[in-house]
């Protein structure tokens, strides 16, 4: 892998750190390097634009999720083949899990990935005070490697000179450029259904346009120079897990553009515990392939495309029968979603899903949940054995509701308390709890486990 890389940290949450990341991102393509995308935490929004602008698939580095080496290892298999990776930071670059530590926090990342850190300022109403900002962020903690600044919406050239000649006296460090402020350099707002249009392709003129006015007005040539960062240690994290010299199962992944939330180390570690992934697409009216052994449906946005779903019963129907018989099956947020009897969209319509799990989800305008979780498993979940947890994360618009008692699939420990969450049913665990295997990799092999032996007792 290549040892430049740099984590495109934000002054605060808000500063433009993705416009800044994808701008970066699309103008270095342009140039000819393979750009490989990171985010820092649990989010899939973010990477997804990495991804739509790098062509390769973004991961996310997450130091609550993983430990370090882990950490380390999802950032030398992205990284693999690449010329330069950006780190989207996440929040302030000091923000994190702990008030009175680094942990959790983009700083923490940079400092296990041995990555230089440039800052991005807003700098709309500021001229001099943005050098008393980059001073204080970096005294706060000297161990961060801050080399450089980038000015965000700023009014003019005048105004972006001011700031440069701040910042580089005061602070001793580049400000390697800027980008203007002008409404046509504003990231639409990222609710969740605006992937769908980005997958479309309807935000690739602004992607064009950003990457030109971000040629035009930071120094690409100094910020690759600044991205040399020194060589990580290889690490060993699978050193406990056998890789299977053949697949012993085909799980089927529904991967479309209903179903995309993804940890890709999910599939690795999957493939590497003997798994052969058969992806299909439940929108696209392909119903579940009758030569597989296990059913994985991930997050996403049933809500966007509920008509179409509900439409496609031939689908609905195959995927039922599969579960009912006791195929081994995770679903998570939006999979779970899907495999409700019915769900109700914003506008108060209502559509039949799958069925299997009895009750029904109701979008919300306002967020329902949001946080990380640490999950362990309640009786007749197959992914955990006693004493090994899960972590994962939870962000979600529905509420789900039931009239029937139905069994909890894990006992879930967050920020505010403890709760069970989800359902387990025969094979079935599914819940709002979007799971991480690299915080357990032996999980994966208990998911392929499972399906070895309804393999062989189907």
């Amino acid at each position: 892998m290549s040892d430049r890389r740099l984590v495109i940290a934000g002054a605060s949450s808000g500063v433009g750190k993705t416009t800044v990341t994808i701008g970066l991102m699309a103008a270095l393509k342009a140039k000819g390097l393979n750009v490989q995308g990171f985010k820092c935490g649990p989010d899939y929004i973010d990477p997804a634009y990495h991804t739509a602008v790098t062509g390769r698939t973004s991961r996310n580095l997450d130091s609550w999720m993983l430990d370090e080496s882990m950490l380390n290892h999802v950032l030398q298999s992205g990284a693999d083949g690449a010329d330069i990776s950006l780190i989207e930071g996440v929040m302030g670059l000091y923000d994190g899990k702990d008030p009175l530590s680094d942990k959790g926090s983009t700083a923490h990342i940079s400092l296990i990935t041995r990555a230089p850190v440039i800052l991005v300022v807003d700098c709309s109403a500021l001229a001099r005070s943005a050098a008393a900002i980059v001073k204080g962020f970096q005294n706060f903690n000297r161990s961060v490697n801050l080399v450089g600044v980038i000015a965000n919406r700023v009014a003019s050239q005048g105004h972006y000179e001011l700031v440069e000649a701040a910042v580089e006296q005061m602070c001793e460090i580049p400000v390697v450029g800027y980008l203007p402020q002008e409404k046509t350099l504003n990231l639409p707002e990222r609710h969740l259904g605006l992937l769908p249009a980005l997958e479309k392709g309807h935000l690739n003129e602004f992607i064009t346009e950003l990457a030109q006015f971000t040629s035009e007005t930071v120094d690409l040539t100094q910020l690759y120079d600044l991205a040399k960062a020194p060589s990580l240690i290889e690490t060993a994290v699978y050193s406990s897990l056998q890789r299977s010299p053949v697949p012993k199962v085909k799980l089927a992944i529904a991967k479309d553009k209903a179903f995309n939330f993804y940890y890709i180390e999910n599939f690795e570690l999957l493939e590497r515990a003997g798994a052969e992934l058969v992806f299909f697409s439940p929108l696209a009216g392909e119903a579940l392939p009758t030569d597989v052994d296990g059913l994985y449906l991930g997050g996403g946005f049933p809500e966007e495309f509920a008509a179409e779903l509900a439409a496609l019963t031939d689908v609905k129907r195959s995927i039922n029968e599969a579960i009912e018989s006791g195929m081994p099956t995770l679903a998570e947020c939006g999979g779970f979603m899907y495999l409700c009897e019915a769900l109700e969209t914003t506008d108060g319509q209502h559509y039949p899903m799958v069925g299997i799990i009895k009750g029904k989800v109701t979008m919300s305008h306002t967020l329902q949940a949001i946080g990380y979780r640490q999950v362990t498993a309640q009786p007749g979940n197959f992914l955990l054995t006693k004493g090994e947890t899960l972590r994962g994360h939870e962000f979600h618009y529905s509420s789900f509701k039931s009239e029937r008692e139905q069994s909890p699939a894990f006992s879930v420990k967050s920020s505010y308390g403890g709760a069970d969450e989800g359902i387990v049913r025969k094979n079935l665990i599914a819940g709002y709890t979007h799971l991480h295997f690299g915080s357990c990799p032996k999980a994966a092999e208990h998911f392929v486990k499972q399906c070895e032996e309804w393999k062989v007792h189907d």
